[in-house]
């Protein structure tokens, strides 16, 4: 029987799929080195424009994975944070009102300001 709490932490589609473009990516980009192996020994063999569309294939390749992993990573990310059950509060300058600034300092070239000071946008 799963309970509550082991039921949220079970993984679902959106992250499933993540994972799965992640792991792509990471097997694209391992993917380059031996494929610039093939690309050398095929021009060497004399067939350039093979080796080079092999290797330029598998960078472009690697590229468009890992493109794709980062804007499924943050669109999931993003999806996280807004959730609910995630709590995260923006903070603005009101709530740290009760935090004090230190009044003395040990350093004598210290300009003190005033919350006027910095929070004015010119």
């Amino acid at each position: 029987m799963i309970t509550g709490w082991y039921a949220e932490r079970r993984p679902d589609r959106s992250a499933k799929a993540v994972i799965a473009v992640t792991l792509l990516a990471l097997l694209l980009v391992a993917v380059v080195p031996a494929a610039l192996l093939t690309a050398m020994i095929m021009m060497v063999l004399g067939h350039v424009v093979g080796g080079l569309a092999l290797f330029g294939g598998s960078v472009l390749a690697a590229a468009v994975a890992l493109a794709l992993a980062g804007m499924t990573g943050m669109r999931h990310l993003r999806k996280l944070v807004s959730r609910a059950s995630f709590h995260v509060v923006r903070l603005d300058g009101r709530q740290y009102a009760d935090v004090a600034e230190p009044n003395g300092s040990d350093y004598t070239d210290v300009l003190q300001l005033d919350r006027s000071d910095y929070t004015e946008v010119r």
